[in-house]
């Protein structure tokens, strides 16, 4: 069984900053993407930043500059360096990896249950 598991989130005022991780664990065989996804409230779920195992990088155009992605791969988590959080970034922060386990010959998407970020002064 495979589980994510988000830390990091909470309250933060307008300029500040927060890191948010993202530990998978469980019977996993190796780990493709990872990245982060965020949902406020009454919108849907959009892609945040996204990272591969070779370390390429793609992040949606709100955050770029002010977000950064990275992963251990040795720990099989990643992180989301959070700079100059807006109001507007409040929202509820989930991580999504596509694992493979033993004995599958390809990758599933997993989610962590997510992490509340909230921008307010």
């Amino acid at each position: 069984q495979v589980q994510l598991v988000e830390s990091g989130g909470g309250l933060v005022q307008p300029g500040g900053s927060l890191r948010l991780s993202c530990v998978a664990s469980g019977s996993i065989f190796s780990i493709n993407d990872m990245g982060w996804y965020r949902q406020a409230p009454g919108k849907q779920r959009e892609l945040v930043a996204v990272m591969t195992s070779g370390g390429s990088t793609r992040n949606v155009d709100s955050v770029k500059g002010r977000f950064m992605i990275s992963r251990d791969n040795a720990k099989n988590t990643v992180y989301l360096q959070m700079n100059s959080l807006k109001p507007e970034d409040t929202a509820v922060y989930y991580c999504k990896a596509d694992i493979r386990v033993p004995g599958r010959d390809y990758a599933m998407g997993y989610w962590g249950k997510g992490t509340l970020v909230t921008v307010s002064s």
